[in-house]
C-alpha cells in the first residue's frame, strides 16, 4: 500500500517530536556546537591541505573550484530554490506545532525548512571528498560526519527529518554531477594515474595524510564535548 503525502507529514512530524530535544543540557550544548558551521573550520582546512600537499598547484586549484561549486549548487538549490517553493514551516515556525517543538538558546531559525541546506552542503561535501579521495574508512567517515550535525537540526527543532533526507539527498545529487565534470576535465587537462601502493589511494592521496585527518577531525570531537559542557551553563530556553 502506497502511503499518500499527507501520512507522511504525519509521520515526519511524529519523528521530528520523538527526536526533537531530550531535557539533557549536555545534549543541548553539545547539538548546539555541532551546528555551528564554524566548529567544523580547522577539519575543512585538514582537507584543503591534504588536497593541495598530494596534487599540483594547478590540479589542486580545479578541486576548490570544484567544491566550492558542489557546495554552492547544493546550497541554493535547497535554500534559494526549494525553500521559497515549497513554503514548508519549519517545525519552530508552524503554528501548529512551534509550542511543542523543545528550542535551544531560542534559535528559531528562518520562517521555511524544505529541504535542509545544512544536510545539502555536509553531504555534497562528503560524497565529492570521498569520490575525489576514495578511501573506504574515509568515506565512512565522512558520511558518519555528514549524519551528526545534519541531525542536530532535528533535535534542535529547526528541520522535520523529512527536510534532513531530502537535503541529503539533492546534496548528494549535486556532488556527482560536479564529480562528473570534475573527473573529464581532469582527464582531458591532467595525468590520471592509478596508484596501487598501500602508501596511497588509489587516485593518488598518501593514507598518512588522511590519518592526519582524523587527528584533528579527533580533536575537533573532544573540542565539542568540552564546549558543549560549557556552553550548556549559558544557554535558555
Amino acid at each position: 500500500m502506497i502511503m499518500d503525502i499527507q501520512q507522511l507529514i504525519e509521520i515526519d512530524r511524529d519523528l521530528l517530536l520523538k527526536w526533537n530535544g531530550s531535557g539533557s543540557l549536555f545534549w543541548d550544548g553539545f547539538m548546539w556546537i555541532v551546528s555551528d558551521t564554524k566548529t567544523w573550520i580547522f577539519a575543512a582546512a585538514m582537507l584543503l591541505y591534504i588536497i593541495f600537499k598530494n596534487t599540483k598547484w594547478t590540479h589542486g586549484m580545479l578541486i576548490i573550484v570544484m567544491l566550492a561549486l558542489t557546495v554552492t549548487l547544493a546550497d541554493q538549490f535547497a535554500s534559494g530554490l526549494c525553500k521559497p517553493f515549497f513554503e514548508r514551516f519549519r517545525p519552530t515556525q508552524d503554528p501548529e506545532l512551534m509550542y511543542l517543538v523543545d528550542v535551544v538558546n531560542g534559535y528559531r531559525g528562518g520562517r521555511y525548512g524544505f529541504m535542509s541546506s545544512h544536510a545539502a552542503n555536509t553531504f555534497a561535501f562528503a560524497l565529492f571528498i570521498s569520490l575525489l579521495i576514495r578511501n573506504g574508512w574515509l568515506t565512512c567517515i565522512l558520511f558518519l560526519w555528514a549524519a551528526i550535525p545534519s541531525f542536530s537540526r532535528i533535535y534542535l527543532g529547526v528541520h522535520y527529518p523529512g527536510d534532513v533526507l531530502c537535503g541529503a539527498v539533492s546534496g548528494c545529487v549535486m556532488a556527482v554531477l560536479v564529480y562528473w565534470l570534475y573527473h573529464a576535465i581532469k582527464k582531458k587537462y591532467f595525468e590520471c594515474p592509478q596508484y596501487i601502493s598501500g602508501q596511497y589511494t588509489s587516485s593518488g592521496f598518501a593514507i598518512a595524510d588522511i590519518h592526519l585527518f582524523y587527528s584533528v577531525l579527533l580533536l575537533t570531537c573532544l573540542y565539542i564535548v568540552v564546549a558543549g559542557m560549557m556552553v550548556s551553563k549559558y544557554l535558555h530556553f
